[in-house]
C-alpha cells in the first residue's frame, strides 16, 4: 500500500520466497502471476488456489498485488480469460496488469471494479495516448521504458489526475522498443511476447562468410568481442528525488525470474531511497553500494536523460555475481541467537553480511556453531540443514547471511 506522499513501491514476486522478501524488505506492492498470461515464463506463479493465499498474506501486511496478463493472446485462448478474471476477483487482488486492447475489454466485462494498468507493452509514450487509456476506464498506464525523465514530467502534467503513472526503476533492459521483439522466436522459435523470450541480444556474435561455412570472423567492438545488441541494467536509485519531482506514482522493479535474493537487495535499497528522498535527505552511499551485492550487468540511468550511447549497451553479456547468500533466518532470540536454514556453504571464521530489513548490511566474522542438537558445527553442511548461530543482533525472520565469493 502506497505510503503518504512518496511513490509506491512495486517489486516483482515470481514466487513465494520472492514474495515473502519483497513484503519484507519494504515493497508497497508486488506484481505476480497465475498460471498463465504472464510475461516470464520461467519465473514461478500463484496458480492452483496460491493466488488467494498470495493475497491474503499480503493484505495482513497492508501491501497491494497486482496480477500479469500481459501476454498477447492468440484465438484460442481467449476462452480461458473468463476464468481467469474470475479468479481474480475471487483471490482479491488490488489490479491487472494488461497489454493487449481486446484483454483490457474482456477484462472489464469480467472483472468490473478491479483496477486495470495498461502495461509497458502497450508503448504509452505520450500524454494523448495516456488520456486515451483514461477515458477506456485505465487507472494507471506503465510507460514505455524509452521515455525520457522531461517527457516522463511532461505527460504527467498534461494527464487527468485521476490517472497514475509508473516506471520502470531499476532492472534488465530490452534492445526492442518495450520489448515487443520477435527476434527470439524467429532464432530459437521461444515466443518473447509469451513469456519465453530466449535473449538472443546477449549472444557473442560474429560473422560468417557466405561462400565459407563454418569460418568465423569476430567482430571487435573491443578486446571481448562485439555485443551490439546487449543493453546495460537500468538503475536509477540515484536520481529518486527527480523521479518523484515528475510526478511518478509508482518506481517497478524488474525480476520476477531473477533470485529471491535480488528481490529482498532491490527492495531494501529502493525502499531507503525513496524514504530519504521523501525527507529532503541525501541517499546514503550504502544503498547504492548494495546494488552491486546482486547478479547483475553494468548499470546506467537508461533514456532517462536522451538516447545516451555509452549508457544504453554494455560490451559484455555476463552478469557480475560477486556475493552470494549462505543462509536465512528462522527465528531468532532477543539476544541475537538465531536458528538459520542453509543456503550455500560457509565456515566459522569466513567474513560474513547481515542483512536485515530496516538495517544497514552488518558485516562481522561467522562464528562457531551448533546444529539442532547443541552439536558444534565449523560448516553446517547440507541444503536446508537448520542451525544456530549467534548474530551481532536480533533481527526479524527472513533475514539473509551472505558471503563474497569475487575475486
Amino acid at each position: 500500500m502506497r505510503r503518504q506522499n512518496t511513490p509506491e513501491l512495486l517489486s516483482p514476486a515470481g514466487d513465494w520466497p520472492h514474495l515473502q522478501l519483497a513484503v519484507a524488505f519494504g515493497a508497497d506492492a508486488v506484481y505476480l502471476a497465475s498460471d498463465t498470461f504472464g510475461m516470464r515464463f520461467s519465473a514461478g506463479s500463484f496458480g492452483g488456489g496460491r493466488l488467494r493465499e498470495a493475497v491474503d498474506y499480503c493484505r495482513q501486511r497492508n501491501v497491494d498485488v497486482h496480477l500479469v496478463c500481459n501476454t498477447l493472446p492468440r484465438n484460442d485462448e481467449l476462452q480461458q480469460l473468463p476464468a481467469f478474471f474470475e479468479e481474480a476477483i475471487q483471490a482479491g487482488v488490488t489490479a491487472l496488469i494488461v497489454a493487449d486492447l481486446g484483454v483490457f475489454s474482456l477484462a472489464q466485462r469480467y472483472a468490473p471494479g478491479i483496477p486495470l494498468h495498461v502495461s509497458t507493452q502497450a508503448g504509452v509514450v505520450n500524454y494523448e495516448s495516456a488520456r486515451m487509456w483514461h477515458e477506456l476506464g485505465a487507472s494507471r498506464v506503465i510507460l514505455a521504458r524509452e521515455l525520457p525523465l522531461t517527457e516522463i514530467a511532461e505527460l504527467k502534467a498534461r494527464c487527468p489526475a485521476g490517472l497514475e503513472v509508473e516506471m520502470f526503476a531499476h532492472g534488465a533492459m530490452c534492445v526492442s522498443f518495450s520489448g515487443r521483439c520477435v527476434l527470439s522466436n524467429y532464432m530459437t522459435g521461444r515466443d518473447a511476447n509469451r513469456g519465453q523470450c530466449a535473449q538472443p541480444c546477449r549472444y557473442r556474435y560474429t560473422l560468417m562468410e557466405e561462400k565459407r561455412p563454418g569460418e568465423y570472423f569476430p567482430v571487435f567492438e573491443n578486446d571481448q568481442g562485439t555485443f551490439i545488441f546487449n543493453s546495460r541494467d537500468l538503475c536509477t536509485i540515484d536520481y529518486i528525488p527527480a523521479l518523484m519531482e515528475a510526478g511518478v506514482d509508482s518506481l517497478k522493479l524488474e525480476g520476477r525470474a531473477k533470485t529471491a535474493y535480488y528481490t529482498a537487495v532491490v527492495t531494501n535499497a529502493y525502499r531507503h531511497a525513496i524514504d530519504a528522498a521523501a525527507a529532503g535527505e541525501p541517499l546514503s552511499p550504502v544503498w547504492r553500494a548494495e546494488l552491486d551485492k546482486i547478479s547483475h550487468r553494468p548499470y546506467g540511468p537508461g533514456f532517462l536523460f536522451g538516447r545516451r550511447q555509452d549508457s544504453e549497451y554494455s560490451a559484455d553479456s555476463r552478469y557480475i555475481r560477486d556475493w552470494q547468500v549462505c543462509a536465512q533466518v528462522v527465528s531468532c532470540t532477543p539476544e541475537g541467537l538465531a536458528t538459520l536454514s542453509l543456503n550455500n556453504k560457509f565456515s566459522a571464521g569466513d567474513p560474513v553480511e547481515l542483512l536485515a530489513p530496516g538495517m544497514e548490511p552488518m558485516a562481522f566474522d561467522a562464528p562457531l556453531m551448533t546444529d539442532e542438537d547443541g552439536v558444534i558445527l565449523r560448516e553446517p553442511r547440507h541444503p536446508q540443514m537448520r542451525f544456530r548461530m549467534q548474530l551481532p543482533c536480533p533481527v526479524p525472520p527472513l533475514s539473509l547471511l551472505r558471503k563474497y565469493t569475487g575475486a
